[in-house]
């Protein structure tokens, strides 16, 4: 229990303004430090093959490059004072990191989705890789450097008018507040922002698991089977995943990038894989998950490369069927020590329970960290340790999620995303810290903190794009590889 008064609470946040100055925001700071050294150390551990595919979604642009380089910019605002403001963050809130995705009601929201990175931080952390990730992005799509700034101001500006409604909630109707899609509708500010959000409503009802099925696997006959598959209550067909490398394939196929002496190829085959990681993971979740799960059989496990700056680690999809053939897709992402905490160790005060409950587990961490900071969770999130020690969650692939296709949109539709990715920052720190009055406080009323974020954004992408004149000036000298995913699917012949 907190113990202290509204007002106490509120005189605190703005006491922090004297340790911290809004203003003192802009500084991006003295940054000495090799951009592709730090790099190649977020690509120690990753399966050797697929660090060129990284390299390659990074070198792009040098938007692409921003989203593939969180290390850098943890490393970077651990150089700068912080407000000392602590809570459970995202680590990694840039633009394309929110989207919208189903609750376990069927109900439509939008949110942060992309947790790999979080951990206690400073709250303005977030705030500034994503004000640092609408300049860049604004650049990319050649808007000027006016649109670019109102971008940030739009973002920021709405996270602190947010974040003071939210300094008003109470503890439950803080915690059920969620960003449907139907309140997105009623809040966009023009005709064009309505029909956009409701067309990705109509595009969202389409992305079920039953259509990815067909798209993604084939079926096998009866004869196909093994003793294996022919236990009583399996579905009649067996369905295994097409290979599509470098992007999915087996990995004991013909197929795998994985190299010869990888442990993982110690095993005999995929089910010997994954059947001990599924049984811990199903440990983690509430009764009637794992109830739930009991009416699906596994079918088949492939290796699939997400994102930018996840690839190269070791992500899977398993397919699995109930007893009438129906679909569901499970992905387990490996969970590696996340950038904020490599460079912010939280004052040990902050280790609330709920905060550092995780044991150590890198999976738990982001289940945990997710949970906190999304209003609602998916249904199977949950976690578990595989070969080697390598920890990983679980999710629901593709189920109801829609991201925005930032190419498509104008500098009035982008200015109205920026103005949702605010509010579902602001709703998730207020969630996550129990500190909406102090934040509130803090930033006031007026335009200081988002103009000073503004200036650190444009800074900040200045620094973004001579990193990535420093990255390309590697992989053109052959310091590091950098191959595109045309290029590696040449070297298939499927």
């Amino acid at each position: 229990m907190n113990g202290r008064t509204v007002a106490e609470r509120e005189a605190a946040g703005r006491a922090a303004r004297e340790r911290v100055k809004r203003s003192s925001h802009k500084q991006v700071g003295e940054l000495h430090r090799d951009p592709v050294a730090l790099l190649k150390k977020s690509s120690e551990g990753r399966v050797p093959n697929l660090v060129p595919l990284r390299y390659g979604r990074m070198i792009v642009s040098p938007f692409t490059f921003f989203r593939g380089s969180a290390i850098l910019q943890a490393h970077d605002l651990s150089q700068v004072p912080n407000t000392g403001m602590v809570m459970q963050i995202c680590g990694d809130g840039h633009l394309l990191n929110f989207g919208g995705f189903a609750t376990p009601e069927r109900q439509l929201v939008f949110d942060l989705n992309d947790f790999d990175e979080v951990a206690p931080g400073p709250w303005e952390w977030d705030l500034k890789r994503l004000a640092a990730s609408l300049v860049v992005a604004a650049r990319h799509l050649r808007f000027s450097r006016g649109v670019a700034e109102d971008l940030v101001m739009t973002a920021v500006t709405s996270y602190r008018n947010h974040m003071r409604q939210y300094a008003e909630f109470g503890a439950l109707e803080l915690w059920y507040d969620k960003i449907t899609f139907d309140r997105m509708v009623e809040t966009a500010l023009t005709p064009e922002g309505r029909r956009l959000i409701r067309r990705g409503m109509e595009k969202a009802a389409g992305r079920t698991h039953e259509s990815m099925l067909e798209k993604l696997a084939y079926q096998n006959d009866r004869s196909d089977r093994n003793e294996h598959d022919d236990r009583e209550g399996h579905a009649d067909a067996h369905w295994t995943i097409r290979d599509a490398p470098p992007a999915l394939f087996h990995v004991h196929g013909p197929n795998s990038l994985y190299e010869h002496e990888d442990n993982w190829l110690t095993l005999s085959d995929w089910r010997s894989l994954i059947l001990p990681i599924y049984e811990a993971y199903l440990k983690t979740l509430a009764p009637d998950r794992r109830e739930l799960l009991e009416h699906f059989e596994i079918q088949d496990l492939v290796f699939k490369v997400v994102g930018v700056g996840s690839v190269g680690t070791r992500c899977l999809v398993v397919l699995l069927v109930d007893h009438h053939g129906k679909p569901l897709f499970l992905q387990l992402k490996e969970a590696r020590q996340s950038v904020v905490s490599q460079y912010f160790k939280a004052p040990a005060f902050k280790h609330k329970k709920g905060h550092e409950g995780h044991g150590g587990h890198e999976g738990a961490r982001v289940v945990q960290g997710q949970r906190l900071l999304q209003a609602a969770s998916d249904l199977f999130l949950g976690w578990s340790t595989g070969p080697s020690g390598r920890h990983f969650y679980f999710r629901q692939l593709r189920d109801m999620k829609l991201s925005v296709e930032l190419e498509t949109l104008d500098s009035t539709l982008l200015a109205g995303y920026a103005r949702m990715c605010g509010w579902a920052m602001a709703r998730a720190h207020a969630k996550s810290g129990n500190a909406a009055i102090e934040i509130a406080s803090y930033v006031g009323r007026g335009d200081s903190f988002a103009e000073a974020l503004a200036g650190y954004a444009a800074h900040y992408a200045d620094q973004v794009e001579r990193d990535f004149d420093a990255f390309v000036k590697a992989a053109r000298s052959g310091e590091i590889v950098a191959r595109s995913d045309e290029d590696m699917a040449a070297d298939f012949r499927i």
